[in-house]
């Protein structure tokens, strides 16, 4: 489902009020909520390289059954979740309130901060390193973002980094096929 062209708008919770809301017991509370100061993009598909399903949603509600598919037997029992994830047709779900700590990026550094987790927002896009994301993907991200942006001003074009920026070596997402001279134009921040 496309998300309409209005744009987006924040409630004072930290909801998208746009999104479905999915709420993950994955998150606590952030140390300095006035810090959030970083967007940070993943790539995400469950099984690898599948779109669809329920998967993404149990993997972040700690319900992902290890029977299901071989690779679940090693990520079932991880605590992690993402503030929000946008599917493939565009679909916006949100898991977490942007003003609590979402459990993204795991071991992470951003210009010599550690625990990105405590000042970051993390946004999830179905999909691989390897295939485009889709046309409603990049809209539904880059109204998500200017949202965000104007929520928490600290978040600026250049506080704006892939999976792979905080985590390097570790993570490649969202990789190679995701187009961020696009995104960024499309962002059109004053």
């Amino acid at each position: 489902m496309t998300q309409p062209q209005t744009p987006f708008s924040i409630d004072v919770d930290g909801w998208c009020e746009q999104a479905r809301r999915v709420p993950s017991p994955h998150h606590n509370e952030r140390t300095s909520p006035d810090d959030i100061s970083l967007l940070v993009v993943h790539g995400i598909s469950l099984p690898p390289g599948q779109f669809g399903g329920p998967w993404i949603d149990d993997l972040f509600l700690g319900k992902l059954d290890p029977a299901v598919h071989p690779y679940f037997a090693d990520i079932h029992q991880l605590r992690v979740s993402a503030h929000c994830l946008i599917r493939r047709d565009g679909e916006l779900v949100q898991y977490v309130p942007f003003g609590s700590r979402a459990w993204h990026a795991g071991v992470s550094s951003w210009e010599g901060r550690e625990a990105c987790n405590d000042f970051s927002i993390g946004i999830e896009l179905e999909g691989t390193d390897e295939l485009p994301y889709s046309e409603p993907q990049y809209e539904v991200l880059a109204s998500l973002s200017r949202a965000i942006s104007h929520h928490y001003p600290a978040i600026t074009s250049d506080r704006i980094v892939g999976h792979c920026d905080i985590a390097p070596g570790r993570k490649t997402d969202p990789g190679a096929s995701f187009e961020w001279l696009r995104y960024r134009q499309m962002l059109n921040f004053k």
